[in-house]
């Protein structure tokens, strides 16, 4: 079996495994070493030259995230065994959870190594089905209205994305063969002599169907419902894995229609609806209370950044966007290792029930604060980097959009550090009588600071090998 679809399976094996263990202890050990060997597989596939294996490829721009995807899908894991017992499920509940999981890792992979629009689009759907299920799982009213308005809002996305893949799909009809139609690789090489028309119609869906997927303003009202109600490891992926599948799903179609000298250039529409995501998001940052849904909008304003560097196009931006992503997915989820933690230490989401974390627990306390600097854009983490390329091509190339651009992203950075202030440095709060401790403690907190350890060492010194990766990356997107 080529190694691209050993991964896919590999998970969706250890789907079947998990579904067989009630025992909660054996059942988040069992996850772990899963998704441990799909971390390995993955670093072995990052040592193999690009190929094409069916209705998978690799290339530059999918293979970084293959990496992270793994990596974040490991430290989940750990930060599960650690935490899952706070959230009493029963057996059944603990089955579910962990099948949900692992066919969710293996769909997200699918995802990423698609070369098949098809393909991409049924991955897409049974990570979106596996992430609803772990959304409900605690099956209390919230947790039930939140998945509903995740798969009603996701389900209307994923219904326009498969409308765009048809008409995709028949805006190359004339020039490819049948088995062919449907290759991103294909389509690239034809997209200059396909119908500019259709090709805009098709875009049109994609964009507002993936972008349902990706968080993007007006698409968005799923998102903090979604990480506030949903257990507490599932924020992590959900941010820092699922908006970037659906965000490279744009991107393909981006690089197909940018193809076309002929069609509508699509780079204003995702410059619109980044911007619009980022204003928002800055100003609805002041308004939350809880700590999950607050951290939600930031992930909102995030894609929304990463849109914006994509629709100003070019190497320079789009390397902005694709070192945006890396660095939101790494931090992000190390900001919900430790939000979720602390949550349970102190036996509420609320902020004002979170204070002083740096006195009752620095570990944790420290580590949350670093890392909501660096979800800021403060240096060294790999966001301040990202940040500084982005303003910098905006300031370059669209200068009447670098002012509202700059004005979001300092009015988020304000939110943020006000509730850095309250949560880390502020009056501590008491503990909850059911708080974890011992070696729960450690356990929990090391993911938070190896992800800090290492978006901070991509920020400082990124391996040459990575920095090559993706600035061919940044040139194929276009």
């Amino acid at each position: 079996m080529p190694l691209q679809w050993a991964i896919v399976f590999f998970a969706w094996g250890g789907a079947v495994v998990l579904a067989a263990i009630p025992n909660l202890r054996h059942a988040t050990l069992a996850n772990a070493a899963v998704s441990a060997g799909s971390f390995l597989l993955a670093l072995a596939l990052a040592a193999q030259p690009f190929a094409e294996h069916g209705w998978t490829r690799t290339d530059a721009v999918n293979l970084p995230f293959i990496l992270v995807s793994a990596f974040v899908g490991l430290t989940t894991s750990v930060f599960s065994a650690a935490t899952l017992d706070q959230e009493g499920f029963d057996h059944w509940r603990i089955r579910a959870y962990h099948t949900a999981y692992q066919v969710f890792m293996g769909a997200q992979t699918l995802a990423l190594l698609a070369d098949n629009l098809g393909v991409m689009w049924v991955a897409v759907e049974i990570a979106t089905l596996a992430t609803v299920s772990m959304v409900a799982v605690h099956r209390t009213p919230a947790a039930f209205e939140a998945a509903w308005k995740f798969f009603i809002l996701c389900g209307v996305g994923i219904a326009l994305a498969l409308f765009g893949t048809i008409v995709l799909y028949l805006a190359a009809q004339p020039l490819l063969h049948e088995e062919t139609g449907l290759s991103w690789a294909a389509l690239m090489g034809v997209a200059a002599q396909c119908d500019p028309g259709t090709l805009n119609l098709a875009f049109a869906f994609l964009l507002l169907g993936y972008g349902t997927k990706a968080g993007l303003v007006p698409l968005h009202s799923w998102l903090p419902d979604a990480h506030a109600e949903g257990p507490v490891p599932i924020s992590a992926v959900l941010s820092g894995l699922l908006l970037n599948a659906a965000m490279l799903a744009v991107l393909r179609a981006k690089s197909i229609v940018g193809a076309n000298p002929e069609a509508i250039a699509p780079g204003p529409f995702l410059l619109a609806l980044g911007l619009a995501s980022v204003l928002l998001a800055a100003l609805a940052l002041w308004r939350r209370r809880d700590a999950r849904r607050f951290f939600a909008w930031s992930s909102i304003e995030h894609m929304g950044l990463a849109a914006f560097a994509f629709g100003l196009g070019g190497p320079a931006a789009n390397l902005a966007g694709l070192l945006h992503m890396i660095g939101h997915s790494l931090v992000k989820s190390a900001i919900f290792f430790g939000v979720g933690r602390a949550a349970q230490a102190k036996g509420s989401q609320k902020i004002a029930d979170i204070g002083g974390l740096v006195a009752t627990h620095p570990a944790l306390g420290w580590g949350l604060a670093l890392a909501i600097a660096a979800i800021g854009g403060l240096p060294p983490a790999l966001i301040f980097a990202s940040e500084f390329r982005l303003l910098s091509a905006a300031a370059a190339e669209a200068p009447w959009l670098a002012v509202p651009l700059a004005l979001g992203m300092i009015t988020a950075l304000a939110a943020l550090i006000t509730v850095l202030q309250a949560m880390c440095f502020g009056t501590p709060t008491p503990d909850a009588a059911t708080a974890p401790n011992g070696w729960r403690e450690t356990a929990a907190a090391t993911p938070l600071w190896l992800h800090l350890a290492v978006a901070a060492g991509l920020g400082l010194a990124m391996p040459g090998a990575l920095a090559a990766l993706l600035a061919e990356a940044a040139r194929v997107i276009g």
